[in-house]
């Protein structure tokens, strides 16, 4: 009778070290290229400046 109350017991203590994971997703970000041979030799005009000549 003892055998049958310790069982159960036993059992959760097993159990308790265990540990469940699931799946993983890993994702990396994105990757960006910049390309250093630009027609405007890193000057920027914004659209509105440009229509008035200041650029």
């Amino acid at each position: 009778m003892k055998t049958v109350k310790l069982l159960p017991l036993v059992l959760l203590v097993f159990l308790a070290g265990c540990e469940l994971i699931g799946p993983s997703v890993r994702v990396s970000g994105p990757k960006v290229i910049v390309d250093g041979n630009s027609s405007n030799n890193g000057t920027h005009c914004p659209p509105g400046q440009a229509k008035k000549g200041k650029c």
